[in-house]
């Protein structure tokens, strides 16, 4: 959350609620919601290292809420961020770490792990779609959404290659 919370602050100055609306209606339902408590410790660690300045502005008749805008420090993390690529999906390391001791330590079956976890997939996958069906004109949305089931899809190719090996 640390970075897009600074692209965010990139297009103007904003508070935490603002801040955290703006992450639900640019990404939609595919990101998963964010509670005011999450941004507003992101906010608080982000400005203490200098990422980010945030200021007190009163308000009639309500406490003043405090405005956050992106210092020089915070631009060039951003700027080095986005020059960056970044890294695919990764397999599922704990998956991963109780297929190899699975058989080591007797306690899990590796083939019942294997199916445990391509039922996940799929189950994932389903709730992706009935997703994505919700909200069929928010486009980076359904971006977001596809790209998951594709991965989730490369999980289950990996795997039934892992059932092949192991069995």
């Amino acid at each position: 959350m640390r970075l897009p919370l600074l692209a965010l602050l990139a297009t103007g100055p904003a508070h935490g609620y603002q801040l955290r609306q703006a992450l639900e209606s640019t990404f939609g339902p595919a990101y998963s919601r964010t509670n005011d408590g999450q941004v507003y410790v992101t906010l608080g660690r982000l400005e203490k290292s200098g990422l980010i300045e945030g200021q007190a502005v009163s308000q009639e008749r309500r406490p003043a809420k405090r405005v956050f805008v992106l210092t020089d420090d915070g631009r060039r993390v951003l700027s080095d961020w986005f020059a960056r690529p970044s890294d695919g999906g990764k397999v599922r390391e704990e998956f991963f770490l109780k297929l190899v001791l699975a058989p080591r330590t007797r306690l899990a079956d590796p083939r019942t792990l294997i199916d445990l976890q391509r039922s996940h997939c799929l189950a994932a996958i389903r709730g992706l779609h009935a997703t994505a069906d919700q909200t069929p004109e928010h486009g980076v949305s359904r971006l977001l959404i596809e790209g998951e089931v594709l991965h989730l899809q490369a999980e289950l190719d990996w795997l039934e290659r892992c059932q092949q090996e192991l069995t």
